[in-house]
């Protein structure tokens, strides 16, 4: 999949998600087969650029190319900014987030509550790519603010002729929120009369289910968020079995381990003692889905306040799971097969 200058390795991206996609994680997704990760959301108001979680947002230090930025407002000026803001400091493509369903966001009339102005959608997606004339400019929308409301098509247009050099859509209305099916037919219209490259995103959660949402939509890439949280090995297995239509064997526990391990270790050296120690609580959560024990163990882990006490706290909980010779629950297996797992 190719985005301005940039061929991407393979058509698998990393999903914005707020307070989960920091360099870390993209660093980690991408070294276990994701073509490429979007940032976490960055404010487009220049006040906050100075902030300490702004600054963090906007450290590509060593990240593999290329670096796509996500940024968040709903003022095209502020917006224009912001992107030449973050293009100064190393983004090599710019998102443009016009999907966030939270009610923080859409109160103030940015991400997706911006779908309900067209006319705004085509001011602000001018007025960046004119900003940043010499970078790719991407988006990412929902369907619509509604199912009454579905302008995904529409919107679709204004980017193209704004310039947008690639489109992004979650299968769901903002009312949607993440409940129900993902709506692959209206992201299948929509790559139908597309000029530019469409990226599929919404219930991506195994090998099988990204090569059906391709086959259904047509897409050129798809998008995973919520399915790779403690699973950044997603990717590499979706690129394996769409190259051979094979499934790759589910990571042992020794390896999930280690996965983890190189996880918090650079969330560690990227947050600091104290942030790293509460960052890393979610990740670790995540991890040990599936293994026995872990619902008590998460408890317990979410009391420590260390980096020594969590790493000590994960070794032993792997240590007892590997003399038990556990396997891990395949989360994506029906019920009665991970009753029986």
């Amino acid at each position: 999949m190719q985005i301005g200058p940039y061929r991407l390795r393979n058509h698998l991206v990393v999903a914005p998600m707020a307070g989960v996609t920091d360099r870390p994680f993209r660093q980690l997704c991408k070294r276990m087969g994701a073509g490429m990760a979007v940032s976490e959301m960055v404010t487009s108001n220049s006040l906050l650029y100075g902030s300490a979680k702004t600054l963090r947002r906007a450290d590509h230090e060593g990240e593999v190319a290329p670096v796509s930025v996500q940024i968040a407002g709903a003022d095209p000026a502020m917006m224009a900014a912001a992107a030449r803001h973050n293009v100064e400091r190393g983004a090599q493509i710019i998102d443009i987030n016009m999907g966030c369903p939270a009610k923080k966001v859409c109160n103030v009339m940015a991400g997706s509550a911006l779908l309900q102005d067209e006319a705004l959608v085509a001011r602000i997606l001018d007025a960046v790519v004119r900003a940043v004339p010499d970078t790719p400019v991407t988006l990412k929308i929902r369907t619509g603010w509604d199912k009454a409301h579905r302008n995904a098509l529409n919107v679709l247009r204004i980017a193209q002729d704004c310039g947008i050099q690639a489109l992004a859509i979650h299968g769901r209305t903002r009312a949607c929120g993440y409940s129900g099916e993902a709506e692959y037919q209206t992201i299948a219209a929509v790559k139908a009369v597309a000029r530019i490259p469409v990226i599929a995103n919404g219930d991506i959660t195994t090998p099988e289910k990204a090569r059906h949402v391709l086959q259904v939509t047509g897409a050129d890439g798809i998008m995973i968020g919520r399915a790779a949280q403690g699973r950044p090995w997603l990717f590499r297995e979706i690129a394996h079995y769409l190259a051979t239509g094979e499934r790759l064997p589910a990571p042992e526990v020794t390896e999930i381990h280690q996965v983890l391990l190189t996880h918090l270790d650079a969330l560690y050296a990227f947050y600091g003692e104290l942030a790293g120690t509460r960052m890393a609580r979610k990740h670790i959560a995540w991890y040990t889905r599936g293994l026995a024990d872990s619902a008590g163990f998460r408890h317990a882990m979410n009391r420590l306040e260390s980096t020594r006490a969590q790493l000590d706290a994960v070794n032993d909980f792997f240590r007892r799971a590997r003399e038990r010779g556990q396997r891990p629950i395949d989360l994506d297996a029906a019920p009665a097969e991970r009753a029986a797992a």
